[in-house]
């Protein structure tokens, strides 16, 4: 959070924080008012000690007097998504107010902090991009209890890495999915081996499908990752059953070295 702070300093000219010039929110005694984000907040600033707020959701601030039968002079809410960071002049004011402010672009000002990547919307706007597209490579493949699983295609944008995979139910038992996990692990393991394991864990996922009859398609996102050819990513399917069903989809890091560019 203190690099956080930092980084903001460097990045937001004076300009912002001149209170003229910025939106004005009139916040009555008796009500609270949400801010609705288009993207998820990372970081609030209220300069008022008689107010009070949280985040109830990823996306939702809420604020309100601390004491409704106190009064409060104007304030300045600082409120800081992934990639954007906006401002408002709180002033006190009656019932009429909106009890509902969505933060509007023209409200905001980019951020550009290094390392940061892209939002959790602009993943999902690539991955739905991605679901569209009729699956062609089948790269990689795996049955085995009826299900066979399938590596569809690898793309790539910047340093994020894209894993469109598919499984599809041969038999007339549903699959319900316990957890769909990652991890890096040696291509063969013996019994003298002391073999390393490295638990990864998605950026992004596209869908929360908790079970499918026939077919299941989902995009995984990535940060940009490497492993040597002894080692292999394993993506590992398992069922919520006692008895339950393990698919375990084998992909190579020359899979992923062939990753193609994000289509446009």
């Amino acid at each position: 959070m203190k690099k956080l702070l930092i980084y903001l300093g460097m990045l937001i000219s004076p300009a912002v924080y001149a209170q003229k010039d910025l939106p004005v929110v009139a916040l009555p005694a008796n009500l609270t008012i949400h801010f609705v984000s288009p993207e998820p907040i990372q970081y609030v600033d209220i300069s008022s000690k008689q107010l009070t707020g949280d985040l109830p959701l990823k996306n939702v601030f809420r604020i309100r007097l601390k004491d409704s039968s106190s009064k409060f002079e104007d304030a300045v809410l600082t409120i800081a998504g992934e990639k954007f960071i906006a401002q408002y002049r709180l002033v006190p004011g009656n019932g009429n107010t909106p009890t509902e402010i969505a933060i509007t672009p023209a409200e905001t000002r980019p951020l550009d902090i290094a390392g940061i990547g892209f939002s959790n919307n602009q993943l999902k706007a690539m991955a739905l991009s991605l679901i569209a597209r009729k699956p062609d490579k089948h790269m990689e493949k795996v049955k085995a209890f009826g299900i066979e699983g399938k590596l569809n295609h690898i793309y790539t944008m910047g340093n994020y890495i894209f894993l469109d995979i598919s499984y599809r139910n041969r038999t007339n038992l549903r699959y319900d999915i316990s957890d769909i996990r990652f991890k890096i692990d040696d291509k063969k393991v013996t019994k003298a081996a002391n073999a390393q394991t490295v638990e990864l864990n998605p950026e992004y996922v596209l869908f929360d499908i908790p079970a499918f009859t026939k077919t299941y398609r989902n995009i995984f996102v990535f940060k940009k990752m490497s492993f040597p050819g002894n080692k292999v990513l394993l993506a590992e399917m398992g069922e919520k059953q006692i008895s339950g069903r393990v698919l375990t989809l084998k992909i190579s890091y020359r899979d992923i070295l062939d990753a193609d560019t994000l289509p446009n």
